[in-house]
């Protein structure tokens, strides 16, 4: 994989564009859903697990030389030289048009699946439609657990069966895990949705990253040392971490994970209701139940999973205080995170 990744590397290097027809082919040809670095992407799991992080990290690096060099010639087709007279729109307006910027749950869904890029985490989706094995029968929630119910859940009519919007990414693990063999090492993110009431804190509809790794010999140790490496990268060096006892039907042992205060230092304030932690995620290892409704050897391989919301990374990281202006459209509060983009 690595003589792929030079080859690639090499041919970024190399490129020149003299029109934009010759730049869309080369986005789709290496940046595009079936492109060459996706694929890299998808083969990822079949490199050796001790080559994994070096692996991880060149193809991290050609994607990102891809993305620089397409915005590179993009710039300087734009600049005028090479604007033909179809490209040029007479009916747009001379007032300048104002800059928009990433969406702040974007940035912080990009920057956390960066970091856990760097270990070797791969990303996968799923749909937002899900029936009952995926979305509950599959990971341990029994018939009467109250996810079923109709005020925590939004189901949907279909000629298909039981189908709801998923209550979480974990969903598409399971699909990973019926349909890849271990090692597996991915990340789940996307929507999800909840029959909640919309307030400062809670929302029916929120972004989620889950995480998932199974392997041999895999222990509550590796999730530990994991969590923590990413709270280091994404709040900074003097980061602690809390986990805590706690239940969830698709792991044993489960915990919650708090990290260490950023509006107070740890100090204790009115955040943090003077605890001095942040309840971020929860995490545990994954139930030899779950393993083996998914095909998986339970007495062979264990794993880990833990899932955080994106709302809520972005809360502490950005200090905001209510969860509704992520999805109000409001530029005022938008325009703040031009500098983050």
């Amino acid at each position: 994989m690595k003589e792929k990744i030079d080859e690639l590397l090499s041919e970024v290097a190399a490129f020149k564009a003299e029109n934009n027809e010759q730049l869309e082919d080369f986005r789709i040809k290496l940046l595009g859903s079936k492109g060459k670095i996706k694929a890299l992407f998808v083969d990822f799991k079949n490199v050796p697990n001790e080559q994994k992080k070096e692996v991880g990290q060149l193809i991290n690096t050609l994607k990102v030389k891809a993305q620089d060099k397409l915005d590179e010639f993009k710039s300087k087709l734009a600049g005028g030289d090479h604007t033909s007279a179809n490209d040029m729109d007479l009916t747009r307006t001379a007032t300048p048009v104002k800059l928009g910027s990433r969406h702040p749950i974007s940035i912080v869904r990009n920057e956390i699946i960066d970091i856990f890029a760097r270990i070797g985490f791969t990303v996968s989706e799923g749909p937002e439609v899900e029936d009952d094995w995926h979305n509950f029968s599959a990971l341990n929630f029994p018939p009467e657990h109250p996810a079923r119910d109709m005020q925590d859940t939004f189901f949907v009519e279909s000629e298909e069966g039981d189908m709801a919007l998923r209550t979480h990414t974990s969903s598409v693990q399971v699909r990973i895990m019926e349909n890849t063999a271990p090692p597996i090492r991915t990340l789940s993110p996307g929507r999800v949705y909840r029959n909640e009431a919309i307030s400062a804190r809670a929302h029916c509809f929120f972004h989620q990253v889950e995480g998932l790794y199974i392997a041999e010999n895999v222990s509550f140790a590796d999730l530990k040392q994991t969590l923590m490496y990413f709270a280091k990268e994404m709040f900074g060096e003097k980061t602690k971490i809390r986990l805590r006892p706690s239940y969830f039907p698709f792991t044993e042992p489960s915990a919650e994970m708090d990290v260490s205060c950023s509006v107070c230092s740890g100090k204790g304030c009115n955040v943090c209701k003077y605890t001095r932690y942040l309840e971020i995620m929860g995490c545990g290892m994954v139930d030899p139940n779950v393993l083996e409704n998914c095909g998986i050897d339970s007495k062979k391989y264990t794993g880990f999973a833990f899932g955080m919301g994106v709302e809520r990374i972005a809360m502490l990281k950005y200090k905001v205080n209510d969860l509704r202006l992520y999805s109000e459209g409001d530029v005022r509060f938008l325009e703040q995170f031009k500098a983050a983009f």
